[in-house]
Formats: C-alpha cells, sequence, structure tokens
C-alpha cells in the first residue's frame, strides 16, 4: 500500500549538467542533497514556503518605499516576482487539484 502524498521519493537530476532550474523557473547552481527535497509533500512544502517570503518580501519592499526608504524600481521587481510566484503557486493547485478528481473517479 502507498504511504500517501509523502511516499513518492524524488531523486535530484545526475546528468553531465551543473545547473537546474528551480520551480518558480529560475536557474542556479544543482542543490546539495540537504536541500533536494526527498517526498512530494516536502517539495510542495518548499515550494509554498518560497512563495510566502516572496510576498512577504514584496511587502516590506511596499512598506519600505512609503517610508521613501527604497526606490520604485525596487518595489515594482518585488511585486512583479510576488506575483509571478503567486501565478504559479495557483497552477499547481490547480492541477493537483484535476489530478485528485481524476483519481477519485477511477473505479477500483
Amino acid at each position: 500500500m502507498i504511504g500517501g502524498i509523502g511516499a513518492v521519493q524524488l531523486k535530484p537530476a545526475t546528468g553531465g549538467s551543473e545547473t537546474s532550474t528551480d520551480l518558480f523557473g529560475t536557474t542556479g547552481t544543482q542543490p546539495t542533497g540537504a536541500q533536494v527535497a526527498s517526498t512530494f509533500a516536502e517539495a510542495l512544502n518548499q515550494a509554498a514556503t518560497k512563495t510566502v517570503n516572496t510576498l512577504q518580501n514584496a511587502e516590506q519592499v511596499s512598506l519600505q518605499a512609503l517610508k521613501g526608504d527604497v526606490d520604485t524600481r525596487q518595489v515594482v521587481d518585488a511585486v512583479m516576482g510576488a506575483q509571478q510566484a503567486l501565478q504559479t503557486t495557483i497552477a499547481i493547485r490547480d492541477k493537483i487539484v484535476t489530478a485528485y478528481l481524476e483519481v477519485s473517479r477511477m473505479s477500483i
């Protein structure tokens, strides 16, 4: 029997390239073993945490701009990044809900 959503094991890519693309499409170096999620649930948790951090950062930058401490360009960049992260998270949520509904319709 499958142990739920947390039982799906994720393995890091072991190809020749040292760069990878994270959940939100930015390219960086291959993360170390401690940073790679080992289960699907952990990957979702990390993605949700990144999104929340991005939204909080945009809020902080906006508040600093109201005080006159931050340039308008920095505010626009932070808000646009938060919007992209939120749209990506909503798209992932929609895909998960659709997959769940399809699986629940399957006859056993």
